[in-house]
């Protein structure tokens, strides 16, 4: 689900409760596999990643601090009162994965070397934003961030799957440092689903990359709203 399109955590996160582990340390086990399956899956998108430096360095450093911000706001803090809030970041994002590009599509500059510097600026706080909430909760960064490139005006969702895997590993690799330091990892969980995140995250990218763009973008918006759904009822059910 995440070398495709995201949203692996619909799966991971809940699986990892169901064995009885507390939310925050299977939110913790969950973030290493994510960074696992992110990094193979971007090893096998590198060809696709066609984005300037100029572009590509502030988003990396933004996802750096936020990814560790939020890594260290989910030890200092309860996690129940960040659940409440992510059906309606998720709801949020994939509204704007679905219809940011109709909204902004006449004055977004896009993701490119002409792009201007206030794009850049732009889509660099948006990519903090994110990346704390990452670093908090590993669910769903994957389309938020999808969403962003959308409404600054990428079209192509190979080149965009590319960036979003290389955003991904530096938020959830730098969450994943600070859980480790912290003893917030469950490891006999945590190592099933490392293999299966590695395995799953190079085929299914081979499988992504030979399917029409149309056909992607539908399973985004439809695991989007999956996720959506789930949240809302079991944060407030």
């Amino acid at each position: 689900m995440n070398a495709v399109a995201g949203g692996g955590s619909f799966v991971g996160f809940p699986a990892l409760l169901f064995t009885g582990i507390a939310p925050i340390e299977a939110n913790a086990t969950n973030t290493l596999s994510l960074w696992v399956g992110a990094a193979v899956s971007g090893g096998a998108y590198r060809h696709k990643l066609k984005v300037p430096q100029r572009v590509l360095l502030p988003l990396v450093l933004m996802s750096l601090v936020g990814g560790l911000a939020g890594a260290l706001l989910l030890i200092k803090t309860p996690a129940r009162t960040f659940l409440r809030l992510i059906p309606w970041l998720m709801l949020a994002a994939t509204l704007l994965f679905t219809f940011g590009k109709r909204l902004t599509g006449r004055f977004a500059a896009g993701i490119s070397h002409e792009a201007s510097n206030r794009a850049i600026t732009g889509a660099s706080l948006f990519e903090l934003l994110v990346a704390v909430y990452g670093g908090y909760f590993g669910g769903g960064i994957g389309i938020m961030n999808l969403a962003m490139l959308t409404a600054l005006g990428m079209t192509d969702i190979h080149e965009m799957n590319a960036l979003k895997l290389v955003l991904g590993t530096v938020i959830n690799g730098v969450a994943t440092v600070t859980f480790i330091a912290t003893g917030a990892i469950v490891w006999p969980s945590a190592l099933v689903m490392i293999a299966g995140a590695a395995i799953g995250g190079y085929v299914m990218v081979q499988v992504a990359q030979k399917l029409p763009q149309y056909l992607v973008r539908a399973t985004i918006i439809a695991i989007g709203l999956t996720m959506t759904a789930y949240f809302f009822v079991r944060a407030y059910a």
